[in-house]
């Protein structure tokens, strides 16, 4: 009886480092004295319908050159944003779209066009002023980002969690 025990203990042992092991994705290997930033985005678009979309996300690089990954619950990459001067690259479900400029990218990504060069100067603290947009960055020191789009609507609501 005692060998029955052990081996559904180890069954379920290696069926639970099996899973762990699904859920967390590679790490891309960066440049050294490249920022990273890791962690949870929501984002709700208000309108006639309701827009809500959540994922973690990691983001490198900088305005001119970087990269937004966004990623489901388990870890999996839903999306890939990825930008540099004379491109902008949308990586979806197996297909990938060329877009003029980082705004249009962002818009067809998450349904509002996020300031994303902005975003970099968000995350380190800095309330960088953009049309329409209103940062709060008093608690990115506790890892937290809050961003509203009040002009023009529909009105869009950014938060963030985030390690660094």
């Amino acid at each position: 009886m005692r060998v029955g025990l052990l081996r559904s203990w180890l069954l379920a042992a290696s069926c639970a480092f099996l899973l762990a092991a699904c859920a967390t994705p590679p790490r891309t290997p960066v440049a050294p004295g490249t920022q990273v930033w890791t962690g949870r985005l929501a984002l709700t678009v208000e309108g006639q319908r309701e827009q809500s979309f959540s994922a973690g996300f990691e983001l490198t690089g900088a305005p001119q050159q970087g990269e937004l990954k966004l990623s489901n619950p388990l870890g999996g990459t839903v999306a890939v944003l990825a930008w540099a001067p004379g491109s902008a690259v949308l990586r979806s479900g197996g297909k990938t779209q060329q877009f003029d400029s980082l705004e249009a990218l962002a818009q067809e990504a998450t349904g509002a066009p996020i300031p994303i060069a902005a975003l970099f100067d968000w995350l380190a603290g800095k309330a960088t002023p953009v049309a329409g947009w209103q940062a709060d960055v008093s608690q990115v020191a506790e890892g937290r980002l809050r961003a509203r789009r009040v002009d023009p609507p529909p009105a869009a609501d950014l938060r963030l969690a985030f390690d660094h």
